[in-house]
C-alpha cells in the first residue's frame, strides 16, 4: 500500500538519535527531526505526523494528520490530557485516544481559520516514558491535493453509511462530524458502508494489473472508547453491485458487525482506499476516511 509522499518531521522532547525526513519528491524536508528509534514489540514510543494539508473554498485550511506507533504488537489508549493533547486550544482536537501498531495515515483532520497564516499547533503523545511532539504548520511544500489527482483525474470514493444518507469523500474523517449509531454491550451492531468509485488509477495507465487489487477496500479501527472492540472483519469482504476493473466506475458495498466490551461513548475509524491506495503519490489523492460514534449501552 503506497504512502504519501509528503510526512511532516517531528519536533521530539526526549533525547534521541535524530534524522532528517525529506519528501520522495526530492524536496528537503523543513528542520525538524524524528527519532530514529526502532520498532519493537512493546515499551517503546507513538509519535504524531502531519502529512499536509490543503485549502477550503471559504478560506480555511485544514491539516491531514496520522501517526507512528513503535509498539509493533500493542494497541495503546491514551487519554485526551497531558499525555494527549493539541494546544494551544485544546487539548482535545478530536484526534484518537486508541493507537494501532504501525504507520496510520491520515486519520483525522483539523480545520482552522483563515487567518492562521504563522500560527502553529502542536500535537504531544507520551507513552512509555516517552514525549514525542510535531508542529502542524502551513508549510508551503505540504500542500496537498486530495479530491483530484492532477495526472489523470482519479478522485476518491465516495461513500455512505445508508443507501441515500449523506455522502463522504477524501481524507476528511472529523470526530465533529461523525454520524452517531446505537449498540448494546456484547450484540454486534452490523455497519454497511456503500461506495462508489470513478475506477481510475492514479499511475497514469488504466490497463487491468496481474493480481488487481479490490475497486475499493474498507479498514476499520478502533479510534476511541472505554472497551474493547471487536470486528469480525476489520477488512469486510466487498459485495460488487456495478463495474469493477480499473477505468470503469464501480459501485458496491461491505458490512462488519462491531461488538463492544463495556458501555460508554466510542469511534471507530474507516479507511477507504481505491485503486491507488493510500494516499497514493504526492498530492496525496485518492482516499476516504469517516468517522462514526457509537453509544453502547448495558
Amino acid at each position: 500500500m503506497k504512502t504519501l509522499a509528503l510526512v511532516f518531521a517531528a519536533t521530539i522532547l526526549v533525547s534521541a538519535p535524530t534524522f532528517a525526513l525529506r519528501a520522495t519528491a526530492g524536496k528537503q524536508a523543513p528542520p525538524y527531526q524524528l527519532p530514529m528509534e526502532p520498532p519493537r514489540e512493546f515499551g517503546t514510543s507513538i509519535t504524531a505526523s502531519m502529512e499536509g494539508w490543503f485549502d477550503n473554498p471559504d478560506g480555511t485550511k485544514t491539516f491531514i494528520v496520522g501517526y507512528l506507533n513503535r509498539n509493533a504488537k500493542m494497541e495503546i489508549d491514551v487519554p485526551i490530557g497531558e499525555n494527549n493533547k493539541i494546544e494551544p486550544g485544546g487539548p482535545d482536537y478530536g484526534q484518537p485516544t486508541h493507537f494501532m501498531p504501525h504507520r496510520q495515515l491520515g486519520m483525522f483532520t483539523i480545520t482552522v481559520p483563515k487567518d492562521f497564516g504563522q500560527s502553529r499547533l502542536t500535537w504531544s503523545i507520551t507513552v512509555n516514558g516517552r514525549t514525542n511532539a510535531i508542529p502542524l504548520k502551513l508549510v508551503p511544500d505540504y500542500v496537498l491535493q486530495p479530491f483530484r489527482d492532477i495526472a489523470v483525474g482519479n478522485t476518491p470514493p465516495v461513500i455512505r453509511f445508508s443507501p441515500t444518507g449523506p455522502t463522504v469523500q477524501g481524507p476528511i474523517a472529523s470526530l465533529a462530524k461523525a454520524p452517531t449509531l446505537k449498540a448494546r454491550v456484547g450484540v454486534p451492531l452490523p455497519i454497511t458502508t456503500y461506495a462508489v468509485d470513478d475506477g481510475k488509477y492514479t499511475s497514469g495507465s488504466n490497463a487491468q494489473p496481474r493480481n488487481a487489487p479490490p475497486p475499493v477496500e474498507f479498514e476499520w479501527s478502533k479510534y476511541r472508547g472505554p472497551g474493547d472492540v471487536t470486528f469480525d472483519a476489520r477488512i469486510p469482504k466487498l459485495t460488487i453491485e456495478a463495474g469493477g476493473p480499473i477505468g470503469a466506475e464501480f459501485k458496491g458495498h461491505a458490512t462488519t458487525n462491531v461488538t463492544f466490551s463495556a458501555p460508554g461513548e466510542y469511534a471507530l475509524h474507516l479507511n477507504v482506499d481505491d485503486f491507488s491506495g493510500r494516499g497514493s503519490g504526492e498530492t496525496g489523492c485518492c482516499w476516504t476516511t469517516a468517522i462514526v460514534k457509537v453509544t453502547v449501552t448495558q
